[in-house]
C-alpha cells in the first residue's frame, strides 16, 4: 500500500518505521523539508518529499502533527487527491503543553472534527492514545492474549475498515469506537488514553470516558 506521513517525530517516525518493515511504500514529509528527513529515509527506505508530492498517488495519509500547525498546512493540500484517498489523524489537542487555546475545541468541538475542517477532509482517527514506544515494540500476532486493541473513530465505513485492517497489520486489536462525533471518546484525559487496554478494556473504557475536559486538559 502506498502510504504518506505528513509529519516525522515519535508518532509518525514509528509509524514509518513499522510500515516500512511491513513491506508498504511510504513517502514522509515534515515542514523542514526532505534534507532533514535523510536518516529516516536512508535508515527505513521511505522516500522523503516535499509535501505536496507525498500525497500524490496515497491510498493512505497520516497527519501526525501538532495541533496548533493545523492550520498552516497548503490549503491546496489534497486538491489532486482522490476523494477514495484515507486521511488518518493521529492528533491530540494539548492547549496547556503545546497547542495555546482553540477556541472550537475548547467550546467543545472533538479535536478530530476540528482537524477535519481545517483540511476539508474526512480524517479517521487512531494512533492517538498509545505512547510511540509501545506502538513500535508492543505489537503483536492476532489472538495472542492481552494484545492491545486501539480505537478507530470515523464517519466512512470503507476507510475506517481499510484503517482497522492497518491497526492489526501493526499487531493491534482495531476496537470501531464510533463517529468523529464520538472520537472525544479517546482523547486526552480520558480512560483510554495511554492505558494500553485490551478489547474488552478499550470498549469499557470508551463507554466511560466524559465529555468534560478535565483542568489538565483545558486551556
Amino acid at each position: 500500500m502506498k502510504i504518506a506521513v505528513i509529519g516525522t517525530g515519535n508518532i509518525g517516525g514509528t509509524l514509518t518505521r513499522r510500515f516500512t518493515a511491513l513491506g508498504h511504500e511510504v513517502s514522509i514529509a515534515n515542514s523542514r523539508g526532505p534534507q532533514t528527513l535523510k536518516d529516516l529515509a536512508a535508515e527505513t527506505g521511505a522516500h522523503a518529499a516535499d509535501i505536496r508530492e507525498v500525497v500524490r498517488g496515497a491510498e493512505v495519509i497520516v497527519v501526525t502533527i501538532p495541533e496548533k500547525n493545523i492550520p498552516s498546512l497548503p490549503d491546496d493540500l489534497f486538491a489532486d487527491v482522490p476523494d477514495d484517498a484515507v486521511v488518518i489523524d493521529t492528533g491530540n489537542y494539548y492547549p496547556k503543553q503545546r497547542d495555546g487555546r482553540i477556541a472550537e475545541i475548547e467550546d467543545g468541538l472533538p479535536e478530530s472534527r476540528w482537524v477535519e475542517q481545517q483540511l476539508g477532509r474526512p480524517v479517521i482517527k487512531v494512533f492517538n492514545n498509545i505512547y510511540a514506544k509501545h506502538l513500535l515494540e508492543r505489537g503483536v500476532p492476532a489472538g495472542t492474549p492481552g494484545r492491545i486493541a486501539l480505537p478507530v473513530a470515523g464517519d466512512d465505513l470503507a476507510a475506517k475498515q481499510k484503517v482497522m485492517g492497518l491497526v492489526d497489520e501493526l499487531g493491534f486489536d482495531p476496537v470501531d469506537a464510533g463517529s468523529l462525533d464520538e472520537s472525544w471518546r479517546q482523547q486526552p484525559g480520558t480512560p483510554c488514553y495511554g492505558a494500553d487496554s485490551d478489547a474488552d478494556g478499550l470498549r469499557q473504557a470508551l463507554s466511560q470516558a466524559s465529555p468534560v475536559r478535565t483542568e489538565d486538559w483545558r486551556a
